[in-house]
C-alpha cells in the first residue's frame, strides 16, 4: 500500500528480459540504500518487489500483467521515473490509498500554464472513466492527484509547483502516456451494488443489511 506522495524521481539504468517479464535496475541514491529485498516500491505507481539493493538504488522485476497494463514495458533505459516506499503501519498518509496496481494507460490531452499551476487533461480508455469523480482522488504515475473535472473520456487536475518540480509530470507533454490508478473504492462500491444492489439504488434495506445503518 502507498499514499501517492512521491519520495524520489530515479532513473532507469538497465534492463534485461527475465521469462516473459522485464527486469530493471533504477537508480535512486535517495531511497536506494533504504531499500530491502523482499519489500514493494511503486515504479511510476506500479508495485514492484526489490529483488537486489544496491548502494545507489534496486533491481526489481515486472511480470507480464504489469507489463500489459503499464508503461513500464515500454519505457527506454534513461527514463526518470516516480518511486516510493510502501506505507509503514504508523506513517502519515498525506495522499490517499494507492494499491500500486494500475489500471490502465493514459494520455496527456492537454497542459497549460495559469500562474504557478499546471494545468493537465488526461484521457482514459472509455471503461474506467466511471470510476472518477470531480473532488475524488487518482493516482497518475503514483502521484496523488485530485479530480478537477470530468468530462467524456477525460478528467483534469491542478498541479502545484512542488508537486510539478519534485515529479515526472514537469517533463510531460501532451501525448506522453502515463499510468493510472483509479480509486478502490469506487470498484468496491460498483462490483457491491452490481451484486446486492436493486434497480433503484441503494437503499435504507441495503445500507441496514450491509452494517451501514
Amino acid at each position: 500500500m502507498f499514499t501517492g506522495l512521491i519520495q524520489e524521481v530515479g532513473t532507469v539504468v538497465a534492463d534485461r528480459s527475465v521469462g516473459g517479464g522485464r527486469q530493471l535496475q533504477v537508480e535512486a541514491p535517495g531511497i536506494g540504500p533504504r531499500c530491502e529485498v523482499g519489500e514493494s516500491v511503486a515504479v511510476n505507481g506500479a508495485c514492484l518487489t526489490v529483488e537486489e539493493a544496491l548502494r545507489n538504488g534496486f533491481v526489481c522485476h515486472a511480470g507480464t500483467e504489469t507489463l500489459e497494463r503499464s508503461t513500464l514495458g515500454r519505457l527506454p533505459v534513461g527514463s526518470r521515473v516516480n518511486l516510493e516506499r510502501a506505507l509503514a503501519v504508523g506513517d502519515r498518509l498525506g495522499g490517499h490509498f494507492v494499491q500500486g496496481h494500475v489500471d490502465c494507460v493514459g494520455e496527456v490531452r492537454g497542459r497549460r500554464e495559469q500562474g504557478s499551476t499546471a494545468w493537465f487533461e488526461f484521457a482514459l480508455p472509455e471503461q474506467f472513466m466511471r470510476y472518477l469523480v470531480p473532488k475524488g482522488s487518482v493516482a497518475v504515475d503514483g502521484i496523488s492527484l485530485t479530480v478537477t473535472q470530468v468530462s467524456g473520456d477525460t478528467f483534469s487536475v491542478a498541479i502545484i509547483p512542488h508537486t510539478l518540480a519534485n515529479t515526472t509530470l514537469a517533463q510531460a507533454g501532451r501525448g506522453h502516456a502515463v499510468n493510472v490508478e483509479t480509486d478502490v473504492l469506487a470498484k468496491y462500491v460498483e462490483r457491491l451494488l452490481g451484486q446486492h444492489g436493486a434497480p433503484g439504488g441503494i437503499t435504507e434495506d441495503f445500507l441496514t443489511e450491509h452494517g451501514f445503518l
